[in-house]
């Protein structure tokens, strides 16, 4: 008497999760790949990573499904499951991150250690041209209230030396923070504010922002104040508060180097 043959229950969702999440880590990539060129246009390869994400997403729930038959049924596929799981976190771990960072900080873009008299980006042809014609716009008493809520620390750096000693401070330190600089003008007498403007890259994704310090004389020294605006959306996730202060720490070693 021949024996039915049982066969084993064996889950097609488990792989499936593996291949999209193999597919999405090659998306990724080749989307920041092309949003770290800047020959490339941004739009389309913000599009791409997005995609890459989208994908890694759809990996996750068919890694899901595939656990729900592997717990009732006692299918196999775990494995490919687990690995799909795996490399689609690879894919989702930051831009998780940066969602959840991004909930509890406020719906900001322009972030500035002068609240009431923000300093202004240039508007000569070589600042346009470095920003690709835009002019950041004003943000309005609410932003800045917001910001005031948010970011307390956020706040100009007075240093006991004169204007010209803390430009070329300020100077140096956006040239180690990697910055471009567009222009450099020195103060102008006793009265008179030096300005330096520049452009600061992410270091993920190699996206523009635009920067502009001012260098004002005092009585008693100089006090710099930074302004920094991102190009892209409305949230900066807290991006140019963290550059403002990595920046002005930079200043502050600087100085203290020379004493």
């Amino acid at each position: 008497m021949r024996r039915p043959i049982v066969e084993e229950p064996v889950t097609r969702a488990g792989p499936l999760a593996r291949r999209l999440a193999l597919f999405s880590i090659l998306v990724t990539a080749l989307a920041l790949i092309l949003v770290r060129d800047p020959r490339t246009e941004t739009g389309p390869a913000l599009a791409t990573l997005g995609a890459g994400i989208a994908v890694a997403l759809v990996a996750v729930l068919t890694a899901g499904f595939a656990f729900v038959r592997v717990w009732r049924e006692g299918a196999r596929g775990l494995g490919a499951a687990v690995a799909g799981l795996f490399l689609a976190g690879l894919v989702l771990a930051y831009p998780a991150y940066a969602a959840l960072r991004g909930l509890r900080l406020p719906a900001l873009n322009d972030i500035s250690t002068d609240i009431e008299n923000p300093p202004a980006f240039s508007r000569s042809r070589t600042a346009f041209a470095a920003r690709d014609g835009r002019y950041p716009p004003e943000p309005g008493p609410e932003a800045r209230e917001r910001q005031r809520a948010a970011y307390p620390q956020v706040a100009p750096l007075t240093l006991d030396v004169d204007a010209d000693e803390a430009f070329e401070l300020a100077r140096k330190a956006a040239v180690n923070r990697r910055w471009q600089i567009v222009e450099a003008i020195r103060p102008g007498g006793r009265v008179g504010n030096g300005r330096i403007e520049a452009v600061s890259r992410g270091l993920l994704l190699n996206l523009p922002d635009d920067v502009t310090v001012r260098v004002r004389p005092r009585a008693d020294g100089a006090r710099i104040d930074v302004r920094s605006a991102s190009r892209l959306g409305g949230r900066d996730l807290g991006v140019n508060a963290d550059r403002i202060r990595a920046y002005l720490d930079e200043v502050s070693n600087l100085a203290l180097a020379l004493k």
